[in-house]
């Protein structure tokens, strides 16, 4: 039975996908110093590179915007260093709580290391599902791309990301040094 692409908030609320949007500004900023007091900024993932990128500049309004501009826009159209790709943020009502990436054609690189998924859940709201029900809810906009099955990579020592794709149907392929990987069907 495959998870609900949606979580429950202690308030009722639910959580779900949401393109990126200035109106998430103030909690978005709180998402990304949870990252960097964990060491995120600078690391190899794309939110990472945005931290390193965009910190000093999102904090003001006008420079949130045009980040989340630059954000959707390469889903039309990559960035240098970036693979056209379309990222939701896992929010409850207008709190992130995390952060998804489909990557639309991964390179050699991504398809041994990355795969067509990345995603992240803020510290303070792991542990509740929250990364099971994105990549959920992320499997039927990869089938409407046409993408049959998605690779999700995780390292092998990660037993939550294992247990989150696990949990979505993923297969196990192989190991590839420390990542492994892992084919999710993106259709019941």
């Amino acid at each position: 039975m495959a998870p609900n692409p949606r979580g429950r908030a202690h308030d009722g609320a639910v959580a779900r996908l949401a393109l990126p949007h200035p109106r998430f500004h103030a909690s978005f900023l709180g998402f990304v110093a949870e990252l960097v007091a964990e060491g995120r900024a600078g690391d190899r993932s794309m939110i990472g590179q945005d931290i390193a990128e965009w910190s000093g500049a999102w904090e003001l309004p006008e420079g949130f915007a045009s980040y989340v501009a630059q954000v959707r826009a390469r889903a039309d159209a990559a960035d240098p260093g970036f693979v056209t790709h379309t990222t939701w943020w896992w929010v409850e009502g207008t709190e992130v709580l995390g952060r998804i990436d489909l990557r639309h054609d991964p390179t050699e690189h991504l398809r041994e290391v990355g795969g067509h998924v990345g995603y992240h859940v803020r510290p303070s709201a792991r542990r509740r599902g929250h990364a099971t029900a994105m990549l959920a809810a992320v499997l039927p906009q990869a089938a409407r791309r046409g993408i049959e099955a998605v690779l999700v990579t995780c390292d092998h020592d990660n037993v939550a990301s294992r247990r989150t794709i696990e949990r979505n149907g993923g297969v196990l392929e192989d190991r590839h040094g420390a990542k492994l990987r892992y084919w999710v069907a993106t259709s019941a």
